[in-house]
């Protein structure tokens, strides 16, 4: 599990953290939603020990993230930022590679291209292998980014607002991507989202901030309601049942 506690972040005199306690159990999907402003993806940085709290600890399996060796850590957390710089003359299986990078070293054993087979095969770009990054569109980019983590073979992912800048049907695609790493690799994946209703058709757990704080926490089907979506975005909503699921109206 992932163990946040008393997690605080402040830049200058903005408070972006405010003492965060939070326990993201192991396995399945956890979406992490909330306003512009909220501190979504600061907490996610910090938990990826991309930035460092001003006080408070994260704990991956009882490892605190910001003592446990960058070796140690890398093979159990793997981290996919929003904003993905890349040379865009790398081959999608050159991206992968680099996935294997905390065993391999830059040194790729027969394993390490099982691994990297595996992940391109599972995201569907076997024929696009040797495609250069500025040779995909974006769908087939953002897939080729959730290989490389795959490749990583962390128990523990996080991706940071991975349906920035897709359509409907690759926005789509990628969270079916998201749940199958939760349940045919036994990944547990924490992603940041701004889309309600994906966050409510394909996680197990929804965490919602509001101004740098935990708002609310629970299976989708309590956090998919008008009064609770009320409170964490301070507006409107009308919920619609489809069999099982929920669909979130915030249009009227």
């Amino acid at each position: 599990m992932i163990e946040i506690t008393h997690v605080s972040k402040s830049y200058d005199e903005s408070r972006v953290l405010d003492n965060i306690n939070l326990t993201i159990p192991r396995g399945g999907v956890t979406s992490i939603i909330g306003p512009n402003g909220a501190g979504k993806s600061t907490l996610l940085s910090v938990a990826s020990r991309l930035i460092a709290p001003d006080s408070g600890h994260v704990r991956v399996d009882g490892m605190d993230v910001h003592k446990t060796s960058g070796d140690v850590l890398s093979r159990r957390l793997s981290f996919m930022r929003q904003d993905n710089q890349v040379a865009a003359r790398l081959t999608v299986q050159d991206l992968v590679s680099f996935g294997r990078y905390p065993y391999s070293k830059a040194r790729l054993t027969a394993e390490d291209l099982d691994h990297v087979e595996c992940a391109i095969d599972f995201v569907a770009l076997s024929d696009l292998r040797h495609r250069y990054l500025d040779q995909l569109s974006g769908g087939q980019r953002q897939r080729a980014f959730v290989a490389m983590v795959l490749a990583q073979d962390t128990d523990y992912v996080l991706f940071d607002e991975p349906l920035n800048n897709l359509d409907m049907r690759h926005a789509r695609s990628t969270m079916k991507l998201l749940r199958r790493m939760a349940d045919d690799f036994s990944k547990t994946i924490v992603v940041v989202l701004h889309d309600i209703n994906f966050a409510a058709s394909y996680s197990d757990l929804i965490v919602a901030m509001r101004d740098g704080r935990i708002a609310a926490v629970g299976i989708p089907r309590d956090i998919a309601r008008a009064d609770s979506l009320k409170e964490i975005f301070d507006m409107d909503f009308s919920i619609h049942r489809i069999g099982d699921r929920r669909l979130v109206d915030f249009y009227a």
